[in-house]
């Protein structure tokens, strides 16, 4: 395929550009109505009558069923290349989020909870692979770190009306109202989007040939670390349980907790972002060091630990889903994008429910069991890091000399 001309290259990636904000704001509007109600979850189960082990279930499961599905979802999508539909319809199971404010049993607030997880298995897969096509031109990291730093500008305004809400009117069903009210701007945006680039695969002009992980043995060492990496990273409910139930903060401040968390993942997914297009996957190193670290601050009984807690565990967030997104666009061919970000987010969900739920029932037996759970994954993690490096430059060294023979 000939190189396009300077002005084609510019004309594409001006429009890359504007599909990443583009999808970047249908994900502000989205994730200021998922996180709002997330960062309450744990304190609105336990006044629905749950416990920390049934938090730590519901987040745990929510997250699983929401990522284990997605290798149907990135299949789907892979084959049909339907990707506007299914986006779509995805970031339509967010209407479950206003249906909490009628929730009466712990139950039922679980069932919407995890319905809006699904909406998300639905969505990323096929938004992921636009993006993937959008940041040919932009550099993955760049690319993908302004579509998350704008995804968690959402998740910082979330939990403030929240805190609004709790402030104004001392309960959560006010601030699961207000929430349903950007649901209309995500399908305004989304159509706009759609107009734009109604086949984004023609953005990338080389066809994405990277091979990388597009075989078992290329993405075995991948998986195994964003496993490890996940299963010994909290998830915000339980922290938010931990917050309330040991008074340590009053309730209308720990959605305020969640914010600061998402504001710092904010400029980390931009710094990340940055830095990928530089170093590549030696960002997702930092995971097992910030897992730790959360695990030994949050769960503190002093505020000013806990909140470092919390701002440690929103650095995470930033690093993690930028790098991993990133990773996979620069490391798969186009035509099996689809299937690797289904399969590999299938590995992270199954690991975020395998660790939700271990240390929410570790929790009832004390946060030292916690603390030893995160320090041995962890360093399981960090073992399994070398092994994709050293694996990665296993498979550079056979294209090096399978480039040399004639």
């Amino acid at each position: 395929m000939p190189d396009p001309s300077p002005d084609t290259r510019q004309k594409v990636r001006n429009l890359s550009i504007r599909l990443i904000l583009l999808l970047g704001a249908a994900s502000l509007l989205g994730s200021l109505v998922s996180n709002g109600a997330r960062s309450v979850t744990g304190p609105y189960i336990l006044l629905l009558g749950g416990s920390a082990a049934v938090v730590g279930l519901v987040a745990g499961s929510g997250e699983f069923i929401g990522y284990a599905l997605r290798s149907a979802t990135g299949a789907y999508v892979g084959q049909s290349h339907r990707y506007w539909k299914v986006a779509m319809t995805g970031y339509g199971l967010l209407a479950a989020i206003p249906l909490l404010a009628i929730a009466v049993r712990w139950e039922t607030a679980a069932v919407l909870i995890i319905a809006e997880r699904i909406g998300k298995a639905v969505r990323t897969p096929a938004r992921d692979t636009i993006l993937a096509h959008a940041t040919t031109t932009v550099g993955r990291g760049w690319g993908f770190g302004i579509h998350k730093a704008l995804d968690q500008v959402g998740a910082v305004i979330g939990p403030l009306v929240m805190v609004a809400a709790l402030a104004l009117t001392g309960g959560y069903a006010p601030g699961f109202l207000l929430l349903g009210i950007p649901l209309a701007g995500v399908a305004v945006v989304l159509f706009l989007a759609q107009s734009e680039v109604p086949t984004p695969g023609r953005l990338e002009t080389d066809g994405g040939t990277r091979e990388d992980m597009n075989s078992l043995p290329g993405i075995m060492p991948y998986a195994a670390f964003i496993f490890l990496g996940m299963a010994g990273f909290v998830n915000f409910p339980l922290i938010s349980f931990h917050l309330k139930a040991q008074s340590i903060i009053p309730d209308t401040a720990i959605p305020l907790f969640y914010a600061l968390a998402m504001a710092v993942s904010v400029v980390v997914a931009l710094l990340v972002g940055r830095a990928f297009d530089r170093i590549g996957i030696h960002a997702l190193l930092t995971i097992p060091i910030l897992s730790t670290v959360t695990i030994l601050l949050a769960f503190s009984l002093d505020p000013g630990v806990a909140i470092a807690g919390s701002l440690a565990w929103g650095t995470g967030i930033g690093i993690f889903e930028t790098v991993l997104r990133a990773s996979i666009a620069e490391s798969t061919a186009a035509a099996r994008r689809g299937q690797v970000y289904g399969a590999v987010s299938a590995v992270f969900g199954t690991a975020w429910f395998a660790g939700s739920v271990v240390m929410g029932v570790l929790y009832e037996v004390s946060i030292g069991h916690i603390v030893a759970y995160v320090v041995v994954v962890e360093t399981a993690a960090v073992a399994a890091y070398i092994w994709m490096y050293r694996s990665r430059i296993a498979v550079n060294l056979q294209e090096g000399i399978g480039d040399l023979i004639p």
